[in-house]
C-alpha cells in the first residue's frame, strides 16, 4: 500500500504496508539465521515471497547477509536454471557497490568475456542463454563465490518444483551435493504445488530427503486482514465497512493477492470522507473484469477443444474431486482418457490447481469471468 492507492498489488515496500505475519516472519528468520534451509510451502499468490523479502528486510539479516531473490518459475531446463541463478545473484549484488560483484565476476571465469557494463561501469547480466555453454562449470563457479563471499549468503529460489520437471534427470542430486558443501550460504526453497514439494523434501529415495525444515503458509486472519485494510484507509481519510472487507476476503478465499488487488480497485472508487460499502464489491470486480476481458478471451480461445471441455467441467464444479469417475464423466459427457490427457495441459499452463485431489481454476478472477459466459 502506499499513499497514492492504499492498497499495492506487486512488491513489497516497507513493513508498514506488510499485512501480519508475525510469526511466521519470526519463525523463518530464525530458521534461516541459525544454519538451517527452510522449504516454503503454500499455493500461489498467497504471499510466499513477500514473506522472505520481509525477512530480508530484518536488520539482523540486511545488515549481515547478502541476500538473493531467484525466481526459477518460467525455467524449462538446467542451462536456464543456472542462469537465472547467476542473475539473479549478480542483480542482488549491484547495490552493495563494487566490492561486493567484483568478487562475484572474478569467480564467472567460464562468463566473464560475456559480462558488459553499463556508462557507470557496473555490469550488466545482458548474457543470452548459448553463453551457459557448460552449465555444471558455471554452477560450480557460482557455488564457489557464494562459499567465498565477504558475507554470509542467502539464497530464496521461487517455484523450487519445477527442478522436478527439468529433462535432466540428475539436477536435484547436483543442488543438493553443491548446497551441502556450501557452509557460507542457506536456501529458501519456496515452492506452489504442494504434491511436487512434498515429494522432494519428504520421499527417502530424492536427494533432498530430510534437508530442511517445512514451513507452510495458511491464509492471513480475516480479523487482522480486517484491521489492516480499515488502518490503510483511514490514514488517506477514506472508510471501508467491516462487511466489505470480510465479503472480498470470503470471495477469494483469503488469498493475499487477491485481497489487494480488490482493495486497490475498492481504494480507487471510494473518494476521500466517504465509506466504502459492500454493494461496491461487485462493482469492483466487473470493473476488474472488464480491463482483462480480451486476455481471458484470448487464453479461452486458443485452448484445445478437450482442454477447455474439462476446464468448464471443473469451473462449474467449484471443486472438482475425483474427476475420472463414473459421476464426473457422465455428468460433463467426457471420457477418462480425454479427462487425464487435458488435466495435465491445464496443470502445466496454470489454468487450474490441484491441492491434495481437489482441482479448482487457479485463477479467481478468470474463474468468475468463466461462470458469468457458461451459466
Amino acid at each position: 500500500m502506499c499513499k497514492l492507492n492504499s492498497a499495492i498489488t506487486s512488491g513489497y515496500i516497507s513493513a508498514k504496508y506488510f499485512c501480519d505475519r508475525i510469526t511466521e516472519t519470526t519463525t523463518l528468520t530464525r530458521y534461516i539465521t541459525n544454519g538451517n534451509n527452510v522449504a516454503l510451502i503454500s499455493p500461489r499468490r498467497l504471499g510466499k515471497t513477500g514473506l522472505i523479502e520481509h525477512c530480508f528486510y530484518q536488520q539482523q539479516i540486511r545488515e549481515v547477509y547478502h541476500t538473493f531473490l531467484i525466481d526459477i518459475y518460467a525455467t524449462k531446463n538446467f542451462q536456464e536454471f543456472v542462469f537465472e541463478l547467476g542473475k539473479g545473484i549478480l542483480n542482488g549484488l549491484k547495490p552493495r557497490g563494487r566490492k561486493a560483484w567484483e568478487l562475484f565476476l572474478k569467480c564467472l571465469s567460464s562468463l566473464r568475456t560475456s559480462i558488459s557494463f553499463d556508462f557507470s561501469g557496473n555490469p550488466s547480466w545482458n548474457l543470452e542463454m548459448g553463453d551457459i555453454k557448460a552449465p555444471a562449470i558455471t554452477l560450480d563457479e557460482i557455488f564457489r563465490y557464494l562459499e567465498e563471499a565477504d558475507k554470509p549468503c542467502l539464497v530464496s529460489i521461487d517455484e523450487f518444483q519445477v527442478i522436478a520437471k527439468y529433462p535432466e534427470g540428475d539436477v536435484e542430486a547436483i543442488l543438493r551435493t553443491h548446497i551441502q558443501h556450501c557452509s557460507n550460504a542457506k536456501f529458501i526453497y519456496a515452492g506452489s504445488q504442494r504434491h511436487m514439494m512434498g515429494e522432494i523434501f519428504t520421499s527417502p529415495s530424492r536427494p533432498f530427503y530430510q534437508s530442511t525444515a517445512i514451513m507452510e503458509l495458511s491464509p492471513i486472519n480475516v480479523d487482522i486482514y480486517t484491521e489492516f485494510i480499515k488502518r490503510h484507509f483511514a490514514e488517506n481519510k477514506k472508510k471501508i465497512a467491516v462487511e466489505t472487507i470480510q465479503e472480498v476476503y470470503k470471495r477469494f478465499e483469503g488469498i493475499t493477492w487477491y485481497i489487494q488487488f480488490m482493495a486497490n480497485s475498492l481504494y480507487a472508487m471510494t473518494a476521500e470522507g466517504e465509506e466504502c460499502t459492500v454493494d461496491k464489491v461487485n462493482f469492483a470486480i466487473e470493473n476488474i473484469l472488464s480491463q482483462l476481458n480480451f486476455t481471458y478471451s484470448s487464453l479461452l480461445f486458443q485452448l484445445p477443444p478437450k482442454q477447455k471441455e474439462v476446464l468448464i467441467a471443473i469451473c462449474k464444479e467449484g471443486k472438482a474431486q475425483e474427476i475420472t469417475s463414473s459421476k464426473f464423466l457422465k455428468t460433463y459427457k467426457l471420457t477418462a482418457s480425454s479427462v487425464q490427457g487435458a488435466i495435465r495441459g491445464l496443470l502445466d499452463k496454470d489454468f487450474v490447481t490441484n491441492e491434495l485431489g481437489v482441482y479448482s481454476v487457479y485463477d479467481k478472477f478468470f474463474d468468475i469471468w468463466l461462470r458469468k459466459r457458461i451459466s
